[in-house]
């Protein structure tokens, strides 16, 4: 549904007379939340005797833009650490935390009040503090850092003197590798959707 909402904004912005509101020297900083939310199947573990499931967090967040053109910018992603609750079978097994920097490409159109924008990039997931409970309790946990796709789309509405305010959503290629004392189990399919709000200024 969150996916649909934002395909539909950038559609009607589309539509809109097109005009610049960027200028090439630009700098478009956001802060905002965003939500962090795994898709429903993370895979299976221990060949097949735990079904893996991670859950969401939403935390604060800074993205910068910097408009190599009025249309073309990059754009580097980093937030607080985002905090995820890991169940196996249901039963809550542990706990790990992550950074998610990503660096993209973005294309903006649109008109002057309205810019939505669409792009490409990559994103590193740096995975430390695993914690484990339940059916893992006084194991060590790892899960490997990881490197992957990702994709960006949003809508950038103009205030007034400089503000923004606007919506994204982003989706990252995620997987890992899993050990529990060392030895790996298997690996998970994250692949979340990060989606969020934000007010922005333009330097």
């Amino acid at each position: 549904m969150k996916t649909r909402y934002l395909i539909l904004a950038l559609t009607l912005a589309a539509l809109a007379p097109t005009a610049q509101a960027f200028e090439s020297g630009d700098l478009l900083v956001k802060l905002g939340l965003h939500n962090v939310d795994p898709k429903n199947d993370n895979g299976s573990l221990a060949s097949g005797a735990f079904d893996a499931h991670i859950g969401s967090d939403l935390k604060p967040s800074i993205q910068a833009e910097y408009f190599f053109t009025p249309r073309i910018g990059v754009e580097l992603l980093a937030s607080v650490p985002f905090q995820h609750d890991v169940y196996l079978n249901g039963a809550k097994a542990g706990s790990f935390n992550h950074l998610p920097p990503t660096l993209s490409v973005q294309y903006h159109f649109g008109n002057d009040r309205v810019q939505p924008f669409l792009g490409a990039g990559v994103n590193f997931t740096w995975t430390y503090s695993e914690d484990t409970t339940g059916p893992l309790a006084g194991t060590e946990l790892g899960i490997d850092n990881s490197w992957g796709l990702a994709l960006h789309g949003g809508v950038d509405f103009k205030l007034n003197n400089g503000w923004y305010v606007g919506t994204d959503l982003r989706w990252i290629d995620l997987n890992a590798d899993v050990s529990v004392n060392g030895a790996q189990v298997g690996s998970v399919q994250v692949d979340p959707l990060a989606y969020g709000l934000y007010v922005g200024w333009k330097f």
